[in-house]
């Protein structure tokens, strides 16, 4: 399959959305970012693989006033293996209510499904070293 210019930018505002539900607490609306059986891999962080986005949610309220005040999403990149596998990388800022701010790096795989572009799987990398040459 070869991605359409349509398909990149559904692609991108399928991405750009998870910022504004996660921040705005609308995990009823999850269905619209993630496929069912969603893998979303925050094993970095101590969380394991969450499977199903009904436990992203219940995930994200679990952290309450931990949770960062925004999620910023960047520098998105889309991507299509030779099997059709679409991947997805972009960059994700976020800021806490107490001043501190943390980058990470999303790797997503995903998929088009009868409602539109959905996340199945994604990977949430932290960026702690700055790069040295």
């Amino acid at each position: 399959m070869v991605l359409s210019v349509e398909d990149r930018l559904s692609v991108h505002e399928l991405v750009s959305l998870h910022g504004h539900l996660m921040d705005g607490g609308e995990f009823d609306r999850m269905d619209e970012l993630f496929c069912v059986d969603v893998v979303y891999d925050v094993s970095a962080f101590g969380g394991g693989e969450l499977r199903g986005y009904e436990a992203i949610g219940a995930a994200a309220r679990a952290l309450g006033d931990a949770n960062p005040v925004g999620h910023h999403v960047t520098n998105i990149c889309v991507s299509e293996d030779p099997d059709g596998t679409v991947r997805v990388r972009s960059k994700g800022i976020g800021i806490y209510a107490d001043g501190r701010v943390g980058s990470v790096v999303y790797e997503d795989v995903v998929r088009r499904e009868a409602g539109g572009w959905r996340i199945a799987y994604r990977k949430v990398v932290p960026r702690r070293t700055p790069l040295r040459p």
